[in-house]
């Protein structure tokens, strides 16, 4: 295998990946698994899942699945056990599964509130924490890919909750990195813009595609190729002295401080 192609490989590597039954943490699977990781997905349903097992056993992936609801601690600990137990390691932990929610500031139910912050913020401090005190710090490596959003990076009308706790899981991950960047660890995050996924289906239902594909510079939104090469980077010896960093995958709306909804949707 040619070098530069090696650096990607990532045969014989063990990924766990939440949220990856559809949609963003699917792509990522597919990737990571293209190039040789062995998987463990997991998400609430266990039908998904196993639709989602045998689309990817098709690509020639070798993949199982465990059902876990991540805002529940008890399955975050299931999830993290069962998963070194049957890879016998986690080399590479992706943190997808996350929720979104959408409501003017004044009227944001607090329970709403409290779902999202429990779900994309506790659980990937949660289960994080786990793999890497009992697999990826006494192995002395591993690779943490969070997915954060652009919407972390900055406001946008409407999402207060999701916007807060997406820029938590900005600064999380610089702050692991920091703290385990000594143990062979690296720490990055993937922002997401719009992307064709179930969590976006509602509001393109409600104003198309088109009316976001207009604020970014590629006049584009992202399909289902699109965060694979990212990914591939940060999972892979090819990201080895890349730690902290959160890349925008966006069309280049970020770049040019578009908004990420508009205030009259």
């Amino acid at each position: 295998m040619a070098a530069s192609r090696s650096l990607f490989d990532l045969t014989g590597k063990a990924a766990l990946i939440t949220g990856g039954s559809r949609g963003l943490g699917l792509q990522i699977a597919e990737a990571l698994g293209d190039h040789g990781a062995r998987l463990i997905i997991s998400s609430r349903k266990a039908g998904d899942l196993e639709q989602a097992r045998d689309h990817l056993r098709a690509r020639g992936i070798e993949v199982g699945f465990i059902a876990a609801d991540n805002a529940n601690d008890e399955d975050i600990q299931r999830l993290a056990d069962r998963s070194i137990a049957e890879l016998g390691r986690i080399d590479i932990l992706v943190n997808n599964a996350g929720a979104t929610w959408a409501a003017p500031t004044e009227d944001h139910p607090a329970e709403a509130w409290d779902k999202l912050m429990t779900l994309n913020v506790r659980a990937i401090f949660l289960l994080s924490q786990k793999i890497g005190k009992h697999s990826m710090i006494p192995n002395r490596y591993g690779r943490i890919l969070n997915v954060a959003s652009i919407a972390g990076l900055q406001g946008s009308a409407g999402m207060i909750a999701y916007n807060t706790s997406k820029g938590a899981v900005v600064n999380f991950t610089r702050g692991l990195a920091a703290d385990w960047g000594r143990y062979g660890i690296t720490v990055n995050a993937l922002a997401p813009g719009m992307f064709a996924t179930k969590m976006t289906k509602g509001i393109f239902e409600r104003v198309g595609q088109d009316t976001f594909a207009k604020f970014a510079p590629l006049r584009r939104i992202g399909d289902d190729q699109d965060l694979k090469g990212a990914a591939l980077l940060f999972a892979s010896d090819a990201g080895k002295h890349i730690t902290g960093q959160i890349l925008a995958i966006d069309g280049g709306v970020t770049a040019a401080s578009a908004e990420f909804i508009p205030n009259e949707i």
